[in-house]
């Protein structure tokens, strides 16, 4: 399929599909007249990419670690990398949640002060 049909299939930009190709996390074949051209692979890729993405990973943690996520072909195949990689994706969001806690702790104080009644100095 072509690059138009891959990103109306997949909700990614063309744009974004070219990035993804130039930082080596696609490799479409080209025809015989120079365009590109997605199979299966590459659409399962995609999905694969903005999956993790979405949790908040990097591409190049996403380039070093997609090899052993299309080795199965439906699921994430699993590899110590891949395991670790995780894990440490999910100690990153464990901290971004408990700094939001502290953020959100710290509104709730300020607002607490905000609706005090206030408290008026006696008329003179």
């Amino acid at each position: 399929m072509r690059i138009g049909e891959l990103s109306r299939k997949s909700g990614v930009s063309i744009r974004m599909l070219r990035f993804y190709e130039a930082h080596g996390l696609l490799t479409p074949s080209r025809t015989a007249s120079g365009y590109r051209d997605y199979g299966p692979d590459e659409e399962e890729a995609v999905i694969r990419i903005t999956l993790l993405r979405a949790a908040g990973m990097t591409l190049p943690v996403i380039r070093d670690f997609l090899p052993c996520a299309l080795e199965a072909r439906g699921a994430f195949e699993p590899c110590d990398a891949l395991r670790m990689t995780v894990r440490r994706q999910i100690g990153r969001v464990d901290d971004r949640i408990d700094s939001l806690k502290r953020s959100r702790a710290a509104l709730e104080a300020i607002l607490v002060q905000l609706t005090l009644p206030e408290t008026r100095a006696p008329a003179s």
